[in-house]
């Protein structure tokens, strides 16, 4: 069975740009293009990994984030998150919410990989 991501991204060309070069590298993909929708798909389907944009309707990513790390049974799940916000103190606030790693847009197809 091939590795599930689940990318939380409200912008359609950062989405298909991912899902592209996430299929293409042997991962089978799901999308959400807002944060509450994120929450219900990590809870339902269990992803190996999870994509989070960091500014996304409704609920943003890292309020996703905490209810993420909060849950013991989806804690063990690793967030990387994804934002426009490259500023130390948004790197910073990713990280101590529990995402495994923090990437900025725009990033590098071998960075994400």
């Amino acid at each position: 069975m091939k590795p599930r991501v689940l990318i939380v991204e409200d912008e359609p060309h950062i989405v298909l740009s991912l899902e592209f070069l996430l299929q293409r590298a042997g991962y089978e993909t799901a999308v959400a293009v807002e944060g509450e929708d994120g929450l219900a798909q990590v809870r339902r389907h269990r992803p190996d990994i999870v994509l989070l944009d960091v500014m996304l309707p409704r609920i943003n990513g890292h309020d996703v984030c905490r209810a993420i790390k909060a849950d013991p049974d989806l804690r063990d799940i690793p967030v990387i998150m994804l934002s426009a916000k490259g500023q130390e103190v948004e790197i910073l606030k990713g990280l101590e919410l529990g995402a495994a790693a923090y990437v900025t847009k725009p990033f590098g197809n071998s960075e994400v990989l």
